[in-house]
């Protein structure tokens, strides 16, 4: 990414101020689309960019894995090559199999939809991204790395479930749980915190999630009250695969820039290789935003917030029981050598006091009785979703295939880069 600079550098001029106003404004709904769109954002602001901190963080654009992680580095393949995963399950599965009812969700590629099967009447949640936004960004691996990990969800009650996948000439489809109890930064916008049992029950289903990925050697990268759902019973379901990192093993390293701003941990920002104990701080943060409303070392001012994280020490208000504050000095410990986890990383929070209370066997079965009932009467009860989203008209597109004689070549290129896409469970599977 290139960082536009101004000839005439100097004082805060009105339309500079402008400038900054909106992207404030617009900061909420840029935060649902991750960090890369962000610094799209701040990059566009030549005033906002001055700031040196701000400066060495757009330095980087898209999220790429270093030379040194590879020994033997080799000549990067084809976008095809990178995602063929062989041939299709089940290469039948067409838009017009579905009646698409709502729009309940947006995102950088394409949108989310309460969808019904026509021939078996089930409700599913599906996820419609056009393969033109995603070659655009160079974001395929990314996808298809979504993808190979909701594979792997379907033993794990607090993961979101696939169902199947399929795609069209522009399109890719994800066949999802549908879940309708809202975002977790939905309740907490609504509520502003919650009560401490509260926040622990949801940390607790949250940490037996994240320790399953882990246990796949899946580090997931970018949690965030927004990618954590509540179901129509009130359980957390995390959904969201796309930043997820796969093949880490115990004390494996990546260095991809990647994540959330608020929920960056230090050694991402340093740049440095990170291991699954980052997955340990952002529940952290997590866990502190559900305690106190804010996340850890939050400000509007996006370098203050980067610097405050790198250097402020953890600041906790008395308000909170002495177990909590030890779990989040434990969780948010900037050196992640030292961060509860580094160590025998789920079993270190699974065995933490703050935790005492939870019989993660029950957990586990859904046995505990959630603190909060959404209270959804159907699939078509849409109160926790953002009107935004559900008022928006479905676009007809959405629901059919393309027209052979609009086949680009753009676009056959596109179909090419996602083979292996398509999927559909084994029979025996529903035996």
């Amino acid at each position: 990414m290139t960082v536009k600079t101004e000839a005439a550098r100097g004082t805060l001029t009105y339309s500079k101020m402008r400038g900054m106003v909106a992207i404030l404004i617009a900061f909420m709904k840029q935060r649902r689309m991750g960090l890369n769109d962000f610094i799209q954002k701040i990059a566009n602001n030549s005033y906002a960019c001055k700031h040196p901190e701000v400066q060495s963080i757009l330095k980087i654009s898209q999220p790429q894995e270093p030379e040194f992680m590879n020994a033997n580095p080799s000549p990067p393949p084809s976008p095809s090559q990178q995602i063929n995963l062989g041939p299709s399950s089940n290469p039948h599965a067409k838009p017009s199999d579905f009646h698409f009812l709502k729009v309940i969700g947006k995102g950088s590629f394409g949108k989310v939809l309460l969808a019904r099967h026509k021939a078996e009447e089930v409700f599913y949640a599906v996820k419609v991204l056009q393969k033109k936004a995603i070659l655009k960004k160079k974001e395929e691996k990314h996808i298809m790395s979504e993808r190979n990990v909701l594979l792997k969800n379907v033993k794990h009650p607090f993961l979101v479930g696939l169902h199947f996948s399929f795609q069209t000439a522009d399109k890719l489809y994800f066949v999802l749980d549908y879940i309708n109890g809202g975002e977790l930064f939905y309740h907490l916008q609504r509520e502003r915190c919650f009560l401490e049992p509260r926040a622990r029950f949801y940390a607790a289903e949250i940490a037996s999630a994240l320790g399953y990925l882990h246990s796949l050697n899946i580090v997931y990268r970018d949690l965030k009250p927004e990618n954590i759902l509540l179901d129509s019973q009130g359980h957390i379901v995390l959904t969201d695969f796309g930043l997820c990192k796969e093949n880490i093993e115990h004390n494996g390293t990546t260095s991809t820039f990647c994540g959330t701003p608020e929920y960056l941990a230090p050694e991402v920002l340093h740049k440095q290789p990170y291991d699954r104990t980052v997955d340990w701080w952002c529940l952290g943060a997590v866990l502190y935003e559900m305690l106190y409303g804010l996340p850890p070392f939050y400000s509007r001012n996006t370098a203050e917030m980067y610097d405050n994280i790198l250097n402020k020490p953890l600041q906790l208000k008395p308000n909170i029981t002495n177990s909590a504050r030890h779990l989040l000095e434990g969780l948010l410990q900037k050196d992640r050598t030292k961060r509860l986890g580094a160590k025998d990383d789920f079993m270190d929070i699974k065995n933490h006091v703050f935790f005492s209370v939870i019989n993660w066997d029950d957990l586990i079965n859904k046995k505990i009785t959630p603190p909060f009932n959404p209270n959804v009467s159907g699939p078509s009860d849409l109160r926790h979703f953002d009107p935004e989203f559900t008022e928006e008209p479905v676009p007809n597109s959405i629901g059919r295939s393309p027209d052979s004689i609009l086949i680009t070549a753009s676009v056959k290129e596109a179909a090419e880069a996602f083979l292996g896409f398509s999927y559909a469970p084994p029979m025996d599977s529903f035996l």
